[in-house]
């Protein structure tokens, strides 16, 4: 599992071609918000959606 500061820094630096998040609808409590701290909008393209029980897959591509 990779923190959200960890993948926030490969899309500033143009590492990430894709985004695979998994949705599950529970609450954890702290945390780092994903796409909180952007200095700039990320820009993605939704390439692939699975819908399972209590659970969704996304794909996205990120667009350079």
């Amino acid at each position: 599992m990779i923190g959200a500061s960890l993948v926030q820094q490969c899309i500033r630096s143009g590492l990430l071609d894709e985004i695979h998040l998994d949705l599950v609808p529970v609450l954890l409590g702290d945390g780092v918000r994903l796409f909180d701290q952007s200095a700039e909008p990320v820009e993605l393209e939704s390439t692939r959606v699975i819908e399972g029980a209590g659970i969704t897959h996304l794909t996205f591509r990120v667009v350079k």
